[in-house]
C-alpha cells in the first residue's frame, strides 16, 4: 500500500514537470529569459529525477538471490542518492552558470508577460503535485512534528519529490521576482541575479536530500516505537531473564531486519526455547510488517558483556 501511495505521488509529478518542462523552453526560446531558461533546466531534471526514482523502486522489488540474501530493496536509496547528484550537478550548476552569462552580458527580456502566463500556470501546477506528496508523506508522520518526520522518513521515493516541489516552487517564485523587476526597473541583470538564485536554493535542495539518503545507505535504525514495542514484548516473556541487545537498520522503505541478543532463565528446556522463539518471530512479523527478518541470538549477559568488551579494543584499532 505504502509503495503505491509512493508510486502515485511520483507519477503525479512525472506528469506536472514533463509538461511544464516543455512549455518552460518554449517561453525561454521566445523571451531569452535567463530564468525562465533555468527553470526549464529545473523542470527537465526534475522529471529524469521521478525516472530514476520509479526505476530504482520497480529494481528494490526483486526478491533475494545467493548473491544479495537480504534482497535489493536498498536500491531505492542509490537512486534517491543518484538523484541528488543530478539536481546538484545539472539543475544547480546550469541555473548558476546561466545566471552568471546573463549578468555578465545583460539582454533584455521580451515579450515578458509570456514568462507571466507561464510561471503562474507552473506554480499551479508544481503546486498540485506538491500538495499530493505532501498528502502522502503526512499519513506517516504520526505524532511527529513534519521537520522531524522528513528527517527520520525512510521513504526517499516520497521526501525526494516532496523536497524538489518545494524547491520547485520556491524557484518559480524567485524567477516570477527576477524577471517582473528586471522589465520593471529595465535592469535586465536582475533575471540573471534570479538564475543563480534558483541554482543555490537547488544546491541546497541538493545538499539535504544528499545528507538524509547517505544515511539511509549506510544504514538507519528501525523507528524509536518500533523498538521499544519490541522490548516491552520480549519483557513480558516469564522464560526471559535478560535483554542485552536489540539491533535494527533499514534494508528497505518497508524492509526491516531485526537482531536480537536475550538471555533466558537457565531452568527452561531447549524445546521451550525453540517454542518461545518461533512464538516471539511470529508475534512481531505480524505486529510489524515491515519486519521482514528477524535473528533472535541466546546469550547470557556475561557472555554478551564480554564480547563487547573484546570487540572494543579492535574497534579502537580502526
Amino acid at each position: 500500500m505504502a509503495a503505491q501511495g509512493s508510486k502515485k505521488v511520483i507519477y503525479a509529478a512525472l506528469a506536472g514537470n514533463s509538461l511544464i518542462a516543455i512549455t518552460k523552453f518554449t517561453a525561454a526560446t521566445f523571451t531569452g529569459s535567463s530564468a525562465m531558461f533555468s527553470e526549464a533546466i529545473h523542470s527537465s531534471v526534475d522529471t529524469g529525477n521521478q525516472a530514476l526514482l520509479l526505476y530504482g523502486m520497480r529494481r528494490a522489488e526483486r526478491p533475494s538471490d545467493a548473491r544479495h540474501p537480504f534482497g535489493y530493496s536498498k536500491e531505492i536509496y542509490f537512486w534517491a542518492f543518484v538523484v541528488a547528484i543530478l539536481i546538484f550537478a545539472v539543475g544547480a550548476g546550469v541555473s548558476f552558470y546561466e545566471g552568471v552569462e546573463k549578468t555578465l552580458h545583460p539582454h533584455p527580456v521580451s515579450d515578458v508577460y509570456i514568462n507571466y502566463l507561464v510561471l503562474c500556470a507552473a506554480i499551479l501546477f508544481e503546486g498540485a503535485a506538491w500538495y499530493i506528496a505532501f498528502k502522502e508523506f503526512k499519513r506517516g508522520v504520526g505524532r511527529r512534528s513534519m521537520l522531524r518526520a522528513l528527517l527520520h522518513s525512510k521513504d526517499p521515493s516520497i521526501f525526494t519529490v516532496l523536497l524538489e516541489d518545494t524547491a520547485a516552487m520556491l524557484g518559480l517564485i524567485v524567477a516570477l521576482i527576477g524577471i517582473f523587476l528586471a522589465d520593471y526597473l529595465n535592469m535586465p541583470v536582475l533575471d540573471g541575479v534570479a538564475s543563480m538564485t534558483i541554482g543555490v536554493v537547488l544546491a541546497l535542495a541538493a545538499v539535504v536530500l544528499a545528507y538524509e539518503t547517505k544515511g539511509l545507505l549506510i544504514g538507519e535504525s528501525a523507528d524509536e516505537d518500533i523498538v521499544a514495542a519490541i522490548r516491552t514484548k520480549l519483557g513480558g516473556i516469564k522464560e526471559i531473564t535478560g535483554i542485552n541487545e536489540i539491533l535494527t537498520m533499514h534494508m528497505g522503505p518497508a524492509d526491516v531486519l531485526v537482531n536480537i541478543s536475550i538471555d533466558f532463565a537457565n531452568t527452561v528446556t531447549a524445546d521451550q526455547i525453540e517454542g518461545t522463539i518461533s512464538e516471539l518471530e511470529s508475534q512481531i512479523k505480524a505486529d510489524h510488517t515491515e519486519i521482514k527478518r528477524i535473528f533472535i541470538e541466546i546469550q547470557s549477559r556475561q557472555g554478551h558483556a564480554r564480547n563487547l568488551q573484546a570487540a572494543e579494543p579492535e574497534q579502537l584499532k580502526e
